[in-house]
């Protein structure tokens, strides 16, 4: 799952329209409320910030770890989809 949560995040930061997107879909929201809850604002915004800059190492850990979850798993796979169209 790590090389897929990379992809997604790398294909996201060349396409700055996907990630608006992503952010204004119900999904996207979700998302990012399941990560600020699991890691906190400030380190979701840090980790989203290095993304930004090509980083992706952290949001990456982020992701992974709210895959382990059925919900996650299923919302990442949900989002995983919607950006392939």
């Amino acid at each position: 799952m790590d090389d897929k949560a990379k992809s997604i995040i790398q294909g996201m930061n060349q396409d700055p329209a996907a990630v608006q997107r992503l952010l204004s879909s119900q999904d996207g929201r979700r998302l990012v409320q399941m990560m600020a809850q699991a890691n906190g604002g400030p380190a979701l915004q840090q980790a989203a910030n290095n993304a930004m800059r090509g980083d992706t190492g952290q949001i990456v850990q982020m992701v992974n770890r709210l895959m382990q979850s059925p919900e996650g798993a299923a919302l990442v796979e949900r989002i995983n989809q919607a950006a392939k169209k």
